[in-house]
């Protein structure tokens, strides 16, 4: 193995940092930010991982393994920083992505319960059934306490002698294994890995082409004490609408009840303050009102933005840059709950020219994992 310069320490910086290390690479992390990052899409209470995955079926069958891999990381680093909810999908109209997904789901077996609209308030009275054409509840999926898990790679890394370097990169030569910071340092590896997240596109043009930051709005509320014990015992819950819908996070291990929308927005600007605005954190409430009954005795605490970097069909985006590089970007609001999963997938990758060029489409959702990647994996997340 050689050297290898992670550019951005987000969940997938800090994961193919934390993968190549153990494959016995030297790695260095480059970050703008201090880590935990602030302004990162990676660092906030909860992000979600799930089977339900509408047509997806790449996707749903990259779940089982990428909870394999969080699990080789939880045990390495001594905590799980998981909590157990399962999902609640509802649906305003027959037919779309629940239906997609319950298809999918029990085409591979996985157990679904479908429910009537009445069923949602008889289970969960801080619900409201009106509108609701299509529900399911599916037991598998959780909540993965994404600044926890941030907090832990970057932990683990400092146990393996990672460096964490603070600067700003102004260039990238992938061709070379090198990146320039805005100080005039010149790095240079056997291997660059550009996770840069939102500032990707400015980095790559050719990336820039197919993936843009978007703004997106969060907001966190605290329940009402009559629905806190019920709320603190959700499910995800799935609000799907001809609009977008909204996705609401339960109040789970000591966080806030989240909430925002399942809409991209236009392009954004990842150097914009992370403030949301009264108006902005208006629309996403506006969109809950229908379901959520008596939400206007819900304590508003806060409300920000994150940026997203999106693919327009939200396809990952791992592949190699040159000889000596590689890049990740547009994970699209989803790609969290495989950090770990794909770090490992790349470490393997990286010294190995077949699967180095095979791994893209299986990242992408489009193709199984390439023979020898997931045999790999397997005896990585069983061992």
């Amino acid at each position: 193995m050689g050297s290898a310069i992670i550019l951005g320490a987000g969940i997938m910086g800090l994961s193919t940092a934390w993968a190549l290390a153990r494959a016995g690479w030297s790695v260095a992390v480059v970050e703008q930010d201090a880590v935990p990052n602030p302004r990162g899409s990676s660092v906030d209470d909860h992000r979600l991982i799930r089977h339900a995955y509408g047509a997806a079926a790449g996707y749903m069958r990259m779940i089982d393994p990428a909870y394999a891999a969080w699990d080789l990381l939880f045990a390495e680093g001594g905590e799980r920083p998981y909590v157990q909810t399962g999902v609640l999908a509802l649906a305003h109209a027959p037919g779309g992505w629940l239906a997609e997904s319950r298809a999918a789901l029990r085409g591979d077996g996985h157990a679904v319960t479908d429910l009537a609209a009445a069923d949602i308030p008889a289970r969960y009275p801080f619900l409201s059934g009106d509108g609701i054409a299509d529900a399911f509840h599916l037991p598998s999926g959780g909540v993965l306490l994404a600044r926890r898990i941030v907090q832990l790679l970057a932990a683990r890394l400092a146990a393996r002698g990672v460096p964490i370097r603070r600067g700003q990169a102004v260039a990238v030569d992938p061709a070379r294994g090198a990146l320039r910071l805005a100080d005039g340092t010149r790095l240079e590896a056997d291997l660059l890995v550009v996770a840069a997240g939102p500032w990707g596109p400015r980095l790559l043009p050719a990336l820039a082409a197919r993936v843009r930051p978007t703004r997106q709005i969060i907001v966190r509320l605290a329940p009402p004490p009559a629905h806190a014990e019920a709320w603190a015992r959700a499910p995800m819950l799935l609000d799907l609408a001809e609009d977008g819908g909204f996705y609401a996070v339960p109040p789970v291990a000591g966080t806030p009840l989240k909430i925002g929308d399942h809409r991209f927005a236009p392009h954004g600007d990842p150097e914009e303050a992370r403030e949301a605005t009264a108006a902005e954190a208006e629309e996403i409430l506006a969109y809950a009102r229908h379901r959520i009954r008596g939400l206007a005795d819900y304590r508003v605490l806060s409300a920000s933005a994150c940026y997203y970097d999106v693919e327009p069909q939200e396809r990952f985006v791992v592949e190699r840059l040159g000889d000596r590089g590689f890049v990740m970007s547009g994970f699209s609001g989803h790609g969290f709950k495989f950090g770990a999963l794909l770090g490992l997938a790349l470490a393997r990758a990286a010294g190995d020219e077949h699967l180095g060029a095979a791994i893209s489409a299986w990242a992408a959702g489009e193709a199984p994992p390439p023979p020898g990647l997931f045999a790999d994996l397997q005896q990585e997340t069983t061992a």
